[in-house]
């Protein structure tokens, strides 16, 4: 068992932790049973499934092997591998994009043809239309359905079953049924319920594997934020390259300015000033000298330094944050175990009424054909495909009507955790505020005409964060640059250049408090810009819109304490600083011990790990990679209404939901008697089972208003 064959750390002193890869896995009824399987091994501490990710971590004992997982998990029929470190993820929604199309395709043209049949079509002419169908019908059904067919066979084969089981008999009793009607020249075939029940199916199953590839890329574009690898320097004082996956502890790495470090390390050479911003929220850059530490993905700012290995790899601050995520989201798991004790129901349910109608026929007399049209329709008429489509419909609903409003959804089952939150936790740097420095206008106000110009001139010859801020201030002012000679920029200094044979200079100031910069004119007081990361708009309509809600917040920050505590005054919200990854995932985790629903709002890598445990979380559309990718809603906008206005529309959908729910039942126990009763044909079976699917739907579209 090599370590790219499989991910292994020390659990505890005599336990493993081994990943294994599922790709077979698509509902709630195949993670309980690949857990429950991997459970009964002795050996095994506990088996628990990321179903966004298809995998599943598994805690054993050495003497439990990873070929020994993998063939339980055959028995019950789930191929499994080893997760090899440089494999792509699996995609859940490419392998079912054919088959939906071809189902598509191939239910509109028979729905045409069968049009002229239910029009009163006869004779040749029915005949003709029947054959027609068949040979659309026929292979379509066989391609489109093989998503099914696969699965159920799967099942069946290791004496098992699941809710593809009941669907695969309807669809191939029905389709043969139908085949028989058009060779023997009977008045009906229903090649096209079979094809209305496979896209139903299909869409729903697409929509809700959509939702799983966006939820699942949060740790890669975490990981990605480290670079490749270093430049190292050996004793005798040579210089080379290596990857990151080379590097080990000790080795000493030369980081330029401007680059991200690859390993946590020690300064041991140099200093300067390392923007933190990612991984902790800091929004002022650090300085650092020797021996001081210094983390993975931290961007050096001003001065080369030589840094000493202490950690790398997966031993890395940034390794950790993304274990962190991964495992925050293999606890999602818990909101799926209402579907999973449904489906454990559901298939024995099916089959059960229709033997039973099967058997009761025959023993009333009727015919074998006669009784298996019945058995059919009510395998066919008790398809769950209105119960499949009642949350990704509402949810895909949900998401267009929001990302009109620019608050972009990238888990569909995140709006039933939003719709229950209880408490926020704010990020403040990013978040409540814009993340960027912005001049003091009353710093700008003291500027005379002939010192903002200069001010302008040198602020445009940099690409500095505080020069680029300065500079687009001053332009917003219609000030006009003069003309500067021997422009100087200084790593860690500033700007200086020359202004009528005069020095002029805009750099750090000597002593100032926060974000500043000091412009400098020979003979002239020196002038202190002051900077500041400002609110965003309608923060307090939307702080106030919360509170009507009942959804208290409280800022939790990584930055530092004076900027927290400034914050915190003008928004009156409780406040926590300084706290990293784990103390806001920490955080977390306490409030909802408690019984608080949490939702996370936060923008940087630091914010990752809490994003991916929050019940819920959401992140502006300027935040990190990482963030976007751990949050389950993005807001493209600046104003902070989107946090109030996503609660809004979530809490809505999930009344949508339950009156879905309400409604696939009635249907269910309205309709499976009549079947039962031989009171439906396949075909009226089929086009129960559509309307109430377009019954749920178009419930489901009432979500299309939002509010403001």
């Amino acid at each position: 068992m090599t370590r790219a064959a499989v991910q292994d750390c020390a659990v505890a002193p005599a336990r493993t932790q081994s990943v294994l890869v599922v790709p077979a896995m698509h509902c709630a009824g195949c993670m309980a049973k690949v857990e429950r399987t991997l459970g009964q091994i002795a050996g095994v501490a506990s088996a628990r499934v990321n179903l966004t990710a298809r995998q599943v971590a598994v805690v054993h004992d050495p003497a439990v092997t990873v070929p020994d997982l993998v063939a339980s998990l055959a028995h019950v029929g789930f191929e499994a591998q080893p997760r090899a470190e440089s494999a792509e993820p699996v995609s859940a929604v490419r392998p079912l994009l054919a088959p939906l199309a071809v189902a598509a395709f191939a239910c509109m043209n028979v729905m045409l043809l069968s049009v002229s049949v239910w029009s009163g079509a006869d004779g040749a002419t029915r005949a003709l239309f029947h054959w027609l169908s068949a040979a659309i019908g026929v292979p379509a059904i066989l391609y489109a359905g093989q998503p099914f067919f696969a699965s159920a066979w799967r099942a069946v084969r290791h004496f098992s079953t699941n809710m593809d089981v009941p669907i695969t008999i309807g669809v191939i009793l029905a389709t043969a049924l139908s085949f028989y009607e058009t060779v023997t020249g009977g008045k009906e075939a229903w090649f096209d319920g079979t094809l209305m029940l496979l896209l139903f199916l299909l869409a729903g199953r697409a929509l809700d594997a959509m939702m799983r590839d966006r939820a699942r890329a949060g740790v890669d574009a975490l990981l990605r934020q480290a670079p490749g690898g270093a430049t190292v320097i050996a004793a005798d004082g040579a210089a080379a390259w290596l990857a990151a996956t080379d590097l080990v502890p000790g080795m000493v790495m030369r980081v330029a300015a401007g680059e991200r470090i690859a390993a946590d390390g020690t300064i041991v050479r140099g200093a300067s000033r390392f923007d933190q911003s990612l991984l902790t929220g800091e929004s002022v850059p650090v300085p650092a000298d020797a021996g001081q530490a210094v983390l993975t993905g931290t961007l050096n700012l001003d001065n080369p330094v030589d840094v000493r290995v202490t950690a790398c790899g997966e031993d890395t601050s940034l390794a950790e944050i993304a274990r962190l995520m991964a495992a925050a989201g293999q606890g999602r798991s818990r909101y799926v175990r209402i579907a999973d004790r449904a489906s454990r129901l559901y298939a024995p349910a099916v089959h059960t009424l229709a033997a039973l109608t099967l058997i009761g026929w025959l023993l009333a007399g009727a015919g074998l054909h006669h009784a298996l049209v019945i058995a059919i329709s009510v395998l066919i008429i008790t398809c769950p495909c209105a119960l499949g489509l009642a949350v990704p419909v509402a949810q895909v609903v949900a998401a267009g009507a929001l990302m009109r409003r620019g608050i972009l959804v990238k888990d569909g089952s995140a709006l039933e955790r939003l719709a229950t939150v209880d408490r926020a936790l704010i990020d403040k740097t990013g978040t409540l505020t814009y993340g960027r420095a912005q001049p003091d206008p009353a710093s700008l106000d003291a500027l005379g005409q002939n010192e903002a110009a200069i001010a302008l001139s040198l602020a445009s010859h940099s690409r500095h964060p505080l020069s680029l801020a300065l500079a687009q201030a001053l332009a917003a002012r219609d000030m006009r640059t003069v003309p500067l000679t021997d422009v100087v920029e200084t790593v860690g200094s500033g700007l200086s250049a020359r202004y009528g044979g005069q020095l002029v200079t805009l750099g750090r100031p000597a002593r100032a408090d926060g974000m500043a910069a000091a412009l400098s004119i020979a003979g002239e007081p020196v002038r202190v810009i002051r900077f500041a990361d400002h609110l965003r708009p309608d923060w307090c309509e939307a702080l106030a819109r919360l509170a009507a809600m009942h959804v208290p917040c409280a800022i939790l920050s990584g930055d530092n304490a004076a900027a927290v505590a400034e914050i915190a005054r003008t928004t009156g919200l409780p406040a926590r600083a300084v706290a990293s990854p784990a103390d806001k995932q920490a955080a977390i985790a306490m409030l909802q011990r408690g019984g608080a629903k949490v939702l996370m709002v936060g923008d940087g890598m630091n914010d990752g790990p809490a994003l991916a445990a929050a019940d819920a979380s959401i992140a502006p559309g300027t935040a990190s990679d990482v963030g976007r990718q751990a949050a389950d809603f993005v807001f493209t906008g600046d104003s902070l209404l989107a946090l109030p206005r996503a609660i809004a529309v979530a809490r809505a959908t999930m009344r949508v939901v339950w009156q879905n729910f309400a409604l696939a039942i009635g249907y269910n126990l309205l309709a499976v008697p009549l079947a039962m009763a031989g009171l439906v044909t396949p075909l009226v079976a089929a086009v129960a089972m559509s309307t109430s699917s377009l019954v749920v739907i178009a419930n489901s579209l009432r979500l299309a208003r939002t509010p403001r």
